[in-house]
């Protein structure tokens, strides 16, 4: 299974619980309907990365930054920066037909997560950035959430359970949009106007990451044998 880090320890999320629309400006930009009723989708362990890979046979991704928790018997223990990766034209036709939204959203890697921090601080204190080669492109914080996390862990508990070490993604501010390889983003979680996450992350294709991975096994291999 993939695992996340919280702070030293190393966690086994069995899922990833996604709210959709929780930002009015994020709404308005992608020209969607305020729900009535809070809109949430499941992220599988296989989607939870620590790495920016864009995604094979794919033309077009999109970037979404979310401020992450860690789920414990229902209660935030942790927090961290999340992207939530979107195939978007994908989506559009799968909501245009009704269908479910997993091909956009629930794909191999689509889960990117910083490593987490222990939080018991103010929840509302929290802020979220994102840069994207220098350039901030989203920023957000928890007063202009529609729903806040303590109620969107109230309401999803009302249809599922939360298994220890879940994680909980609140939504994306507005300023999404497409990414390419080669792109460099810094995420960065703020409380209280200080920078409590910084992460980096560095755009790569799956076959570059293989290649690496490859050569580094292949090296350990090579002063084994000597």
């Amino acid at each position: 299974m993939n695992k996340i880090m919280l702070d030293d320890a190393e966690i086994f999320p069995s899922k990833v619980v996604c709210i959709g629309r929780n930002y009015l400006d994020h709404i308005k930009e992608l020209n969607n309907e305020t729900p009535e009723e809070m809109v949430f989708f499941i992220k599988p362990n296989s989607a939870i990365s620590s790495k920016l890979v864009f995604p094979k046979n794919q033309k077009s991704c999109h970037y979404e930054a979310e401020i992450s928790f860690i789920i414990k018997k229902s209660q935030i223990i942790g927090v961290g920066f999340g992207l939530d990766l979107t195939l978007r034209e994908v989506q559009t036709k799968l909501k245009q037909k009704g269908l479910p939204w997993e091909r956009a959203k629930a794909f191999d890697g689509s889960a990117v997560f910083s490593q987490f921090i222990s939080f018991n601080d103010d929840i509302s204190k929290l802020e979220i950035e994102l840069y994207i080669n220098g350039e901030l492109r989203q920023k957000g914080d928890y007063s202009l959430m529609i729903n806040k996390p303590d109620e969107i862990i109230k309401e999803a508990n009302s249809f599922l359970s939360f298994e220890d070490g879940d994680v909980l993604m609140s939504a994306t501010p507005k300023g999404v949009g497409e990414f390419k390889v080669g792109d460099v983003f810094l995420g960065k979680i703020i409380l209280n106007n200080l920078v409590i996450i910084e992460k980096t992350f560095e755009t790569i294709y799956l076959i570059i990451l293989f290649f690496f991975f490859f050569r580094s096994h292949t090296k350990k291999e090579n002063k084994r044998k000597k």
